[in-house]
Formats: C-alpha cells, sequence, structure tokens
C-alpha cells in the first residue's frame, strides 16, 4: 500500500488518483513487449535459443539448420523479432516464431 506522505497524480485513463510510484509503473509496464517463442516460453535478453526449422539467410549465402543454437538474443521491441549474432552473420534478425527457447 501507498505511503501516506507519498503524492497522488490524477490518470487520465482510469480517471482515478493514483500514488506516483504506481502510475509510473504502470507506464513503464506499458512501454514493455512480450516476445514469446513457438511454443509459447517468453523471451528476454540473453536467453539462448535453438531454432525449429532450418532457415535460408538472405545476403549472407546461408542456411541455418534445425538444432542450431543461438547464444545470447537481445528484443528489439517487436513482439514477432529477436536480434542475435552468428559467427560471421552480423545484423541476424530472427522471427521469434522459428526459435524455442533453451
Amino acid at each position: 500500500m501507498a505511503g501516506e506522505d507519498e503524492d497522488y497524480v490524477y490518470d487520465e485513463d482510469t480517471g482515478e488518483w493514483l500514488p506516483a510510484s504506481e502510475l509510473a509503473a504502470k507506464r513503464a509496464a506499458e512501454g514493455t513487449v512480450e516476445v514469446r517463442d513457438a511454443v509459447g516460453n517468453l523471451l528476454a535478453d540473453g536467453d539462448q535459443v535453438t531454432l525449429i526449422k532450418d532457415l535460408e539467410v538472405k545476403g549472407a549465402g546461408r542456411t541455418l539448420k534445425q538444432g542450431t543454437l543461438i547464444k545470447s538474443i537481445r528484443l528489439t521491441g517487436d513482439a514477432q523479432e529477436i536480434d542475435c549474432r552468428f559467427e560471421r552473420i552480423k545484423g541476424l534478425v530472427l522471427r521469434a516464431e522459428f526459435v524455442r527457447k533453451r
């Protein structure tokens, strides 16, 4: 529960007066995007993922095989894309529907 001396701020979305810390937490949560893998696991920065199908990498002339381990992913802010690195492929962006959390 909010402390007695905490400032209250009017939330225009709900039409209620909320403690400033609660409103700040609510606004921060609105800006986050949940990224889920092919089976519904929640992904986070730094996770390791495995490819669930062969993927041809355009511009690199390579194919990443099913079962390939991708280490240390980064979320991009898009619910369907993750940024990662793989040997000699810079700027690799994968769709979350093709990976499974390890």
